[in-house]
C-alpha cells in the first residue's frame, strides 16, 4: 500500500482490495453481506465534515467503481453506505480514523466457491453475526470483484 499517510496496523478493516491516492478500500473482514468493504481515508482525519473536495471527488468515483463491482460480480440489489465511528471512543482503542462501511444487499442467493450468501433481512437494517469464510473464498470475492474495478 503505497503512499499511506497513517498506519492501519491494529485497525482491522480487513484484507486490501485495492487503493486509489486518498482512500485505501479493504474487504471487510465480517462477509455477512457479501462484498462488504471498508474504506479508509489516508490522511489522519476523524470527520467528515473535515473532508476536502478532492476527498469527496474521489470517493465518487470509488462509490462507483464498488458499486458497479459487486452489482456485477454477485447481483447486488442496492447498497448501504455509512460513517460509524463509536468504536474509536470506547477505551483501548486506536486512534479514531475516518472511513465508510460499504454494505452490499441481496434479494436472491448467492454462491461463491460453494458458499451460499443469502440477505434474510433484504429492505430492512438487522446487525447480523459475523460470518467467517474460508481463505479461498475471500480471495475469489477479492478476486470477482477487482476484475470489475478498472485500476
Amino acid at each position: 500500500m503505497g503512499g499511506l499517510g497513517v498506519k492501519f496496523d491494529g485497525y482491522g478493516f480487513g484484507k486490501y482490495l485495492y487503493e486509489r491516492k486518498r482512500w485505501v478500500v479493504f474487504l471487510a473482514p465480517n462477509q455477512s453481506n457479501l462484498g462488504t468493504c471498508v474504506v479508509v481515508l489516508k490522511r489522519r482525519e476523524e470527520f467528515l465534515g473535515n473532508l476536502k473536495k478532492d476527498e469527496w471527488d474521489e470517493m465518487l468515483l470509488i462509490i462507483s467503481e464498488l458499486e458497479n463491482a459487486v452489482r456485477e460480480a454477485f447481483g447486488a440489489a442496492m447498497f448501504n453506505w455509512g460513517v460509524l465511528l463509536n468504536s474509536f471512543y470506547r477505551e483501548n482503542t486506536s486512534p479514531p480514523q475516518l472511513h465508510w462501511h460499504f454494505i452490499p444487499r441481496y434479494r436472491n442467493e448467492v454462491v461463491v466457491n460453494g458458499e451460499v450468501f443469502d440477505d434474510p433481512f433484504f429492505g430492512y437494517m438487522r446487525p447480523r453475526p459475523p460470518r467467517n469464510i474460508s481463505e479461498e473464498t475471500l480471495q475469489e470475492i477479492r478476486n470477482k470483484m477487482l476484475a470489475w474495478i478498472k485500476r
